[in-house]
C-alpha cells in the first residue's frame, strides 16, 4: 500500500511538471477560481487524493463527560476522480474509493502506515467505493452546486472477532452542498459554506449507523496573499440522528489549514482540526494531508 501511495504522488506530480506553469496572478490559480463548489469544464478531469489520520486518547459518554482512553487511530484515504461532462460546467460525473487503517490498544499514531493487520489491534483494507455526480442545479447560481454519492460498503464485518473497528457495514447515501461568497471587491477573502447529508441503511445488526442520518455542516473563511497561496480557518459540527438504531452522537471541530498552488494544474493542501467537545464519541485530533490534479 505505501508502494500505492507513492505511484499516485508520483504520477500526479510527473503529469503537472508537462504542463507549462503559467499561471497570471491577475487571473488566480485553481485554488482561487476552482473552489469546491465550481465545476470543471466538458473533457476536463479533476482528480483529488486526500488523506486523512484521527487520533484519539479521550472519550465523552452520553452526557459531555470526558475520561482517558488507551490511544486509537483512524486513518482514511479518499481518491476522487470526476470528469466533465458539461459545456457549461453543470454536471461532472465520477467514483470515489476510501482505504482505512485503524489500530487500538494504545499503538502508537503512526502505526496505521505499517498496515501490519496484527490481530487485536489493527485492520486496513478498501472499504468503500462510491458512483458520483456533481452538478449545478441553478443555471443563475455558479457558486452552489450539488455532489451526491452512493456509498457501498465492500467490507465484511463492521469490527471482527476482537472488537477491531474499519467501518460502516451498509449503504450511505450521500449529498453535499457547496457555497462560495467572495467577499469585497477582490479575491483576498473567500467565505465557503459546506453541508454534508449523509443517510445511512442497511441491516442494523450490521453496523451501529444503519437507518441514522448524519448531518456535517462546516464554515471556511480564506485568505489569499496571493493567487497560489491561500489560508484558512474553519468549524466544523457532526450530528448523527437515530432514525430507527436507538443511537445518536455529535461533536464539533475547530480548525485551520493552508492550500498552496504547485504548478498550474496541482496542487497541495493541508489541514488540521481539534475535536473540542462531544457526546458519545471520541475526542482526539485530525490531520490531513491532500493533492488535487485538474487538467
Amino acid at each position: 500500500m505505501k508502494k500505492i501511495f507513492t505511484l499516485v504522488f508520483a504520477v500526479l506530480f510527473t503529469i503537472s511538471a508537462f504542463a507549462q506553469d503559467d499561471t497570471d496572478e491577475d487571473q488566480g490559480s485553481v485554488i482561487q477560481n476552482l473552489t469546491p463548489s465550481k465545476l470543471i469544464g466538458k473533457g476536463q478531469v479533476d482528480i483529488k487524493w486526500f488523506n486523512n489520520l484521527f487520533t484519539q486518547t479521550r472519550a465523552a459518554d452520553s452526557n459531555g463527560d470526558v475520561s482517558t482512553i488507551d490511544r486509537e487511530n483512524f486513518f482514511t484515504s479518499t481518491l476522487e476522480a470526476f470528469y466533465g461532462v458539461s459545456e457549461n460546467r453543470r454536471v461532472s460525473v465520477g467514483a470515489i474509493l476510501e482505504f482505512r487503517s485503524n489500530t487500538v490498544g494504545g499503538r502508537g499514531a503512526l502505526d496505521v502506515f505499517s498496515f501490519d493487520g496484527e490481530r487485536g489491534s489493527a485492520r486496513s483494507g478498501l472499504t468503500n467505493i462510491a458512483p458520483s455526480v456533481k452538478f449545478v442545479p441553478f443555471k443563475s447560481l455558479s457558486n452552489f452546486s450539488v455532489q451526491s454519492s452512493l456509498f457501498i460498503s465492500l467490507i465484511g464485518d463492521e469490527s471482527d472477532a476482537d472488537g477491531v473497528f474499519l467501518d460502516q457495514d451498509g449503504f450511505t447515501l450521500q449529498n453535499r452542498f457547496f457555497y462560495d461568497l467572495p467577499l469585497g471587491s477582490t479575491k483576498e477573502w473567500q467565505l465557503f459554506f459546506d453541508l454534508n447529508t449523509e443517510f445511512n441503511f442497511g441491516d442494523e445488526e450490521d453496523s451501529f449507523a444503519n437507518n441514522s442520518l448524519r448531518l456535517i455542516p462546516g464554515v471556511f473563511l480564506s485568505y489569499f496573499p496571493s493567487s497560489k497561496f491561500t489560508v484558512q480557518g474553519f468549524v466544523q459540527h457532526f450530528q448523527l440522528i437515530d432514525l430507527g438504531n436507538e443511537f445518536e452522537q455529535d461533536l464539533t471541530a475547530l480548525g485551520a489549514g493552508a492550500k498552496y498552488q504547485l504548478t498550474k494544474t496541482l496542487n497541495l493542501e493541508v489541514l488540521f482540526s481539534g475535536f473540542v467537545r462531544g457526546n458519545d464519541t471520541g475526542l482526539g485530533e485530525s490531520y490531513n494531508l491532500g493533492l488535487r490534479y485538474v487538467l
